[in-house]
């Protein structure tokens, strides 16, 4: 399967636009299954009870790994509710007061870990900054934030919106100690080389 790249019109980047999207199942960017990267992110992890956010979700196949895997308090966030719906009938055994049907930017939650897939990269650039702010304030001090994030520009503009290392650090390093950021070495075949698998504590 090639790396699918879903541009979209800017003047998309709303709810009703991305609750579309799930309405019609046209999420190209759905890779039917966790990862490798972050199946074995979620691997080594030890604490069951750790307070874990994914936001931007989707379909939340992270969060149906991390249940399988015994983790008790996982919260899924994502403000398209075609997205949540989906999720709450794929996986009923996720408590429905942990899918939260809301914008990320409005969350008020503290947690140990954020995970991140697909969500950073499908908004525009102007909201890095915000974000990196709000997942900072939504963790713990010493909380962790890991996934993946694009490892390179693409010649149109997004979204996605791709990146490279240097920017990345430049965002993060004032609120972050950056463990890691790497290109992945387990990536799915279309996305091979693509990836910088990353790990950062709050500050």
């Amino acid at each position: 399967m090639p790396l699918t790249l879903y541009f979209i019109p800017k003047k998309a980047m709303d709810k009703t636009y991305w609750n579309n999207r799930y309405l019609n199942q046209d999420t190209p960017w759905d890779t039917g299954s966790i990862t490798t990267p972050l199946s074995r992110l979620i691997d080594d992890l030890t604490d069951k009870e750790m307070t874990i956010l994914i936001p931007g979700a989707g379909p939340a196949h992270e969060a149906a790994y991390l249940i399988q895997k015994g983790f008790k308090n996982v919260y899924i966030c994502d403000f398209a509710e075609a997205a949540i719906k989906a999720v709450e009938i794929a996986y009923p055994n996720i408590p429905t007061d942990r899918l939260l049907c809301e914008d990320f930017f409005k969350l008020d939650l503290n947690v140990d870990l954020i995970i991140e897939q697909t969500f950073f990269c499908a908004m525009p650039r102007s909201f890095r900054q915000p974000y990196v702010e709000k997942v900072h304030e939504l963790l713990n001090t010493g909380g962790l934030l890991a996934g993946l994030f694009f490892a390179q520009e693409f010649e149109k503009d997004g979204p996605p919106f791709g990146g490279t290392k240097a920017e990345y650090l430049r965002l993060f390093t004032p609120y972050f100690d950056v463990l890691e950021m790497d290109i992945a070495v387990n990536s799915i075949k279309p996305r091979a080389g693509a990836e910088l698998f990353f790990r950062m504590l709050a500050l």
